[in-house]
């Protein structure tokens, strides 16, 4: 009998101790019988060794600088042994035979590259936050997610070819990161899973989602829903993530349609609910892209 694949399973803390070990508290029980964990430190202002106190069996990395999602990724994706890595955000909980399934499908699909599961809203009445993606937006850089807001009632219960993973869970193929490499830094949080999908895709790899795998996702924990850190990463990475995945016409349409129509309007949506510092941090974001190049990894 072959020997089952090793999962490295790798979460990013930030001030969120607490949080970090309900998520650890649910990975306890997972069934897959051959696990390792780890928890990389974003520089908390807390002291995070509750952490390793409650839960030895995780490898505690402490940086001593905020690498954002991607840099903190990086930092365990370099250390880990598994011949699948899982990311997953700390605000999840997870159910004991999500891994399964997701398994099943590298094994069913030899190319596949990422497999995401169907992620539920934690705070919802059993309502779905992603159950795959359609393309993202040449133009707007946005990707409409499937079965977002949609009652979670089996219909969902399906694997297919999907365009984008989602960030909160993603497991990836020892292969694709031999391949591909590790996440870019250069976003520090948001657009840097789907640079990573398009990166995947470029280099032959596919991209699955299977819903017979899911999480619960409580969302935004650590950076706040409407927050203008929020405002500001998205902005600036949405133009960011243009300049570099796309050429031409999509490219020079896309940045264009960036500044000339989102910029202004997302700036006016943000001052016509109060929220002014949330339109600073747009425009800061827009600014960032006229003063930075793009870097290539």
């Amino acid at each position: 009998m072959s020997q089952l694949p090793k999962v490295s399973i790798i979460t990013v803390n930030f001030n969120q101790a607490e949080v970090t070990c309900d998520m650890l508290e649910s990975l306890r029980q997972v069934t897959w019988p051959d696990v390792e964990v780890f928890v990389v430190d974003n520089a908390s202002h807390e002291n995070c060794d509750v952490i390793k106190e409650r839960f030895p069996e995780v490898n505690l990395i402490k940086s001593n600088v905020n690498l954002g999602f991607a840099g903190g990724n990086n930092i365990a994706i370099k250390q880990a042994t598994g011949d699948y890595v899982l990311l997953l955000n700390n605000d999840t909980i997870v159910p004991t035979g999500f891994l399964e399934p997701m398994i099943e499908s590298f094994k069913r699909h030899p190319n596949a590259g990422i497999v995401s599961p169907k992620i539920i809203f934690f705070y919802s009445d059993n309502l779905i936050q992603y159950a795959g993606t359609n393309e993202i937006s040449p133009l707007t850089c946005r990707g409409e997610t499937i079965g977002y807001m949609q009652k979670n009632d089996g219909s969902f219960d399906v694997e297919y070819k999907t365009h984008l993973c989602h960030g909160a869970c993603m497991m990836i193929s020892r292969e694709a990161i031999h391949k591909v490499g590790i996440l870019d830094e250069s976003y520090f949080m948001y657009y840097e899973e789907y640079d990573y999908c398009e990166r995947i895709k470029k280099a032959g790899f596919d991209i699955y989602y299977n819903g017979n795998s899911n999480i619960l996702h409580k969302q935004s924990v650590s950076v706040g829903v409407d927050s203008p850190f929020k405002s500001y990463y998205m902005t600036r990475n949405r133009i960011y993530f243009s300049r570099k995945n796309y050429t031409g016409f999509n490219k020079v349409s896309a940045v264009l349609y960036n500044y000339m129509v989102a910029l202004p309007k997302n700036v006016l949506k943000e001052m016509l609910k109060g929220r002014w510092p949330n339109s600073v941090a747009i425009v800061k974001g827009s600014c960032w892209n006229l003063f930075n190049k793009v870097e290539r990894i």
